[in-house]
C-alpha cells in the first residue's frame, strides 16, 4: 500500500484500485479501508478508487490529536500526491463527517459527495454523553466489551440473524483498532462542526444512502435533510442498518456508480 507523510500522520496509508474517474472511499468508526472489501472489485472496473486509512486506522499512524477537519486535510494530501484534481467523495458514518469537511474546505476538488449512513448535523447533548461514557470505558480497558456490543447494533436484525459470520468478522476487524485511536475518533466526533445550515450552499450534488433499520442515525432524521442541497440523490434500503457496503453491497455498487457517473 502506498503511504505519505503529512502534518497529521508521518505514515498515512491508502490503497488505489482500478482506473477511470476517481471515487474516494472514506471509512467510518471503528473501521479501516477494509470496510470496502465487498465493493472494491466491482467499482474498480469502472472507477479509480482511493481508499485511505485515517490516522490511527489500518496502517496509518496516530501521533497527535486528529479532528474531522484534519482528516479532510489528509484526504486532500493524498489527492495532491496522486495529482488528482477532482473526485467523488463517498464517506461512511464518521467518514461522511470528514466528507462534509472536505466539501467545505476543498469544494473545488469535490465533484460529488455520497453520504453513506451519515449526517451533516453535529452531536446533540445526548449523543455527546454516550460518547463520553464510551471514552471512559475505553480508558478503563473495556475495548472488547465496547466493540462486542457496538458492532452488532450497526447491522439490521435480518443481517444479525442470517449472517452472523459477517457480523463477527466485522467485530474482529474493529477489535484491531487501538484504544487510543477509538478515543481520538470519539473526541473528534464530539467536537465536529455542524454543517446543517451550510448544506443549502454546498457546491456539489449529494447522494444519501439511508438504511431503514439504522439504529444509529434514524431514517426519519436523514430524510428531512435529504432535500436541502440543490441536487440530491436519495436511496433508502430496506433490511439494512448502518452497514450497506456489507449488508447489500450490490445495491450500493449500482447506486454509487450511477451517482459518480452523473457527477463526472
Amino acid at each position: 500500500m502506498p503511504e505519505i507523510s503529512t502534518p497529521y500522520s508521518s505514515r498515512l496509508s491508502y490503497s488505489i484500485e482500478g482506473k477511470g474517474p476517481v471515487i474516494v472511499l472514506l471509512h467510518g468508526f471503528p473501521e479501516s479501508g477494509t470496510l470496502w472489501r465487498k465493493v472494491v472489485d466491482s467499482l474498480s472496473k469502472s472507477f479509480k478508487l482511493v481508499i485511505p486509512d485515517f490516522p490511527g486506522s489500518g496502517a496509518s499512524l496516530l501521533e497527535k490529536e486528529t479532528s474531522l477537519e484534519d482528516m479532510a486535510h489528509c484526504v486532500n494530501a493524498i489527492l495532491e500526491h496522486e495529482q488528482i484534481d477532482r473526485a467523488v467523495i463517498a464517506g461512511h458514518s464518521m467518514g461522511g463527517y470528514a466528507g462534509f469537511a472536505m466539501a467545505n474546505l476543498y469544494h473545488e476538488k469535490v465533484a460529488g459527495l455520497c453520504v453513506i449512513h451519515s449526517t451533516p448535523a453535529a452531536d446533540d447533548e445526548d449523543r455527546k454523553k454516550i460518547r463520553l461514557k464510551a471514552i471512559e470505558l475505553l480508558k478503563k480497558g473495556g475495548k472488547t466489551a465496547f466493540v462486542s456490543q457496538m458492532i452488532p447494533n450497526l447491522f439490521s436484525p435480518k443481517t444479525r440473524t442470517k449472517n452472523a459470520a459477517l457480523v463477527q468478522e466485522q467485530t474482529e476487524l474493529a477489535l484491531e483498532m487501538p484504544e487510543e485511536s477509538m478515543i481520538n475518533y470519539y473526541q473528534a466526533m464530539i467536537g465536529r462542526a455542524d454543517y446543517s445550515d451550510w448544506l443549502p450552499d454546498i457546491k456539489c450534488p449529494v447522494q444519501w444512502i439511508i438504511g431503514i433499520d439504522d439504529s444509529l442515525i434514524p431514517c426519519t432524521k436523514l430524510l428531512k435533510l435529504s432535500y436541502v442541497a440543490a441536487i440530491n440523490f436519495v436511496q433508502v434500503y430496506a433490511d439494512c442498518g448502518h452497514m450497506s457496503m456489507l449488508e447489500c453491497p450490490d445495491r450500493l455498487i449500482d447506486d454509487l456508480s450511477e451517482f459518480a457517473g452523473y457527477c463526472v
